[in-house]
């Protein structure tokens, strides 16, 4: 979705992948691999920081690939000299907090930590691993809490959580270019109508959605009603299942 929305003149993006990417330049690595996360780093200016499971797996895969690789991500720049990462963080990170019953009452983006899953404790780590490389070496480490994130929503919980591609590449964009962001957490959410997840983080670094998920709402059919009843009450969802 990024690779295709964040070119600018004068920018290059080094691509790293697990498996093969077919694009010159692109790199070959697993990114729990600390030696060759160094070696990728060098000469970047910035991280954004999307490998790993994006969902709930077994312990053993998520420490692998989500804590071992945000670790060896973070390690990586320190070493290097990288002095900005920007780290796909979600919204199960804190998937556990309940939402507002007032519609009027909007959910700060820098909420305590209440993981609905293994998942969720992996992206815990990732930004407490990047409040640490900020206070202990000066990175700047801007940790984006993102809900949905597809070509559109297709639940009723995604009415509120769905961020768009075109308003990913926004927030990253954002992220990448406001001047000294320091540590923080940001919700990564279009501007929906049935939004409860606040902006003003967003704001705060430039980040100005466009999209709104209500266009979707006629295509959004009957749902499990235990699993919209579980989107309405906790940020994480059908995760806290």
């Amino acid at each position: 979705m990024l690779r295709a929305r964040m070119p600018r003149p004068g920018r290059e993006l080094r691509l790293l992948d697990r498996e093969g990417i077919d694009e010159l330049g692109a790199l070959t690595a697993d990114v729990a691999d600390l030696a060759a996360m160094v070696a990728a780093c060098e000469g970047v200016d910035a991280i954004v920081h999307l490998g790993g499971i994006s969902g709930e797996a077994d312990w053993a895969s998520i420490r692998d690939a989500n804590i071992e690789g945000t670790y060896a991500v973070f390690e990586a720049a320190r070493q290097t000299g990288v002095r900005r990462v920007v780290y796909a963080s979600s919204n199960h990170a804190v998937g556990f907090v309940h939402q507002p019953d007032d519609p009027d009452l909007e959910m700060p983006d820098d909420l305590g930590p209440r993981p609905d899953s293994y998942y969720g404790v992996s992206k815990v780590v990732g930004e407490a691993l990047g409040s640490l490389y900020h206070d202990r070496y000066g990175l700047d480490v801007v940790c984006l809490r993102i809900g949905t994130c597809a070509a559109e929503p297709h639940d009723l919980r995604g009415l509120s959580t769905w961020l768009s591609p075109d308003d990913c590449a926004r927030l990253v964009e954002a992220a990448l270019t406001t001047p000294s962001p320091g540590f923080r957490t940001v919700w990564g959410v279009s501007a929906n109508t049935r939004r409860v997840w606040s902006l003003e983080g967003g704001a705060a670094i430039g980040y100005e959605p466009r999209d709104d998920a209500e266009v979707f709402a006629d295509r959004i059919g009957p749902g499990d009603p235990a699993k919209d009843e579980v989107g309405r009450r906790y940020v994480g969802g059908p995760f806290t299942l």
